[in-house]
């Protein structure tokens, strides 16, 4: 079993007194430094000078500054723009301003675990991960409680830094729900596997046959919808609120029998061993290596594989009716 910290189990004594610097505004960004900063704790911002979230950053009440500044005026480092940008303004802005005693914390393992960023042996290397977007990660904050975390330690100079992790996971108000101590290892390849296996890659295909199935048979392409993808939600919303008997006991009887008996025709045994194969892909860095190379090219084929996915008959039918369900203007 894991271990699992709490609000009693944690203190902010590791960062109290020191300078948290922000790197990056975004979704993860915005939502860290508000409730950091709602803790108590002293949080400045480090952003592109030209970029968009400046003034945003200041209207909110940061101490703006260029990243490289930030930097340097941090004690711990949050670094929290997305990972494909890491490397470079790691070397450029972070690295020369690391100095020993430091503490660089992530939110994701990827750069860390496969060598993109190579930290100095005097600092410390964090991960606080939380396991929602940046706006859930405020809204539970706002409302006295918060959303699960992971934490993990790479590398513990001072000998403190799993303290100053679950430091900061508290002042982001995680330890009110629970913070799972982990590896950069096993949060990244496990983030990547689910997310190419079920949450986004398995979640898509599957929804997209099973719209294409159903208006190849003859159904209305606006009632395959409602079907294949609107519901799926409603489903989702029950398992993650009941788990999964208690979706079952939410259904109808006929629900229940059709899907625990044809359920695993479809996702048979042959497809849990294509979801192995992506597990030895991931864990044997050759997709890490395959995406940093698309980055690298300018990602032509990520943007050609959005652009298709854009024009499926499922995103058109679907931008249909999230306006006829007030989702969408």
């Amino acid at each position: 079993m894991v271990k699992v910290y709490f609000d009693t189990d944690v203190s902010l004594d590791p960062i109290k007194d020191k300078t948290i610097a922000v790197i990056g505004y975004g979704s993860q960004g915005e939502a860290q430094a508000k409730n950091l900063k709602d803790s108590g704790l002293n949080v400045i911002v480090g952003l592109r000078p030209d970029g968009k979230s400046w003034d945003k950053a200041r209207k909110d009440g940061f101490e703006v500054h260029s990243i490289p500044e930030a930097a340097k005026k941090g004690d711990v480092i949050l670094f929290l723009i997305p990972d494909m940008s890491q490397p470079e303004v790691y070397r450029e802005s972070i690295a020369p301003n690391l100095t020993k005693g430091k503490t660089l914390d992530f939110a994701h393992g990827f750069n860390i675990h496969f060598k993109q960023i190579i930290p100095p042996k005097d600092v410390d290397v964090v991960m606080v991960a939380p396991k929602s977007p940046g706006p859930r990660l405020r809204e539970t904050f706002v409302g006295g409680f918060g959303v699960p975390a992971l934490v993990a330690v790479h590398q513990d100079f001072s000998g403190k830094a799993k303290g100053t992790a679950l430091a900061i996971a508290k002042g982001l108000g995680c330890t009110r729900a629970g913070v799972l101590e982990t590896t950069f290892k096993d949060e990244t390849e496990s983030d990547l596997i689910g997310e190419q296996t079920v949450l986004v890659g398995g979640l898509i295909e599957l929804i997209k046959n099973g719209f294409e199935v159903l208006v190849e048979n003859g159904y209305p392409p606006e009632l395959a919808y409602f079907e294949a993808c609107n519901e799926a939600k409603l489903i989702m919303d029950l398992i993650y609120q009941k788990g999964i008997t208690g979706m079952l006991q939410a259904v109808s009887d006929t629900a229940k029998y059709g899907g625990l008996t044809v359920g695993p025709k479809v996702i048979d045994s042959y497809v849990k061993e294509k979801m192995r194969r992506v597990v030895e892909n991931v864990k044997s860095g050759a997709f890490a290596k395959e995406w940093i190379e698309e980055h690298r090219k300018g990602e032509k084929k990520l943007k050609k594989l959005m652009e298709e996915i854009g024009n499926h008959e499922l995103e058109k039918v679907g931008r249909v009716i999230r306006k006829m369900a007030g989702l969408e203007k």
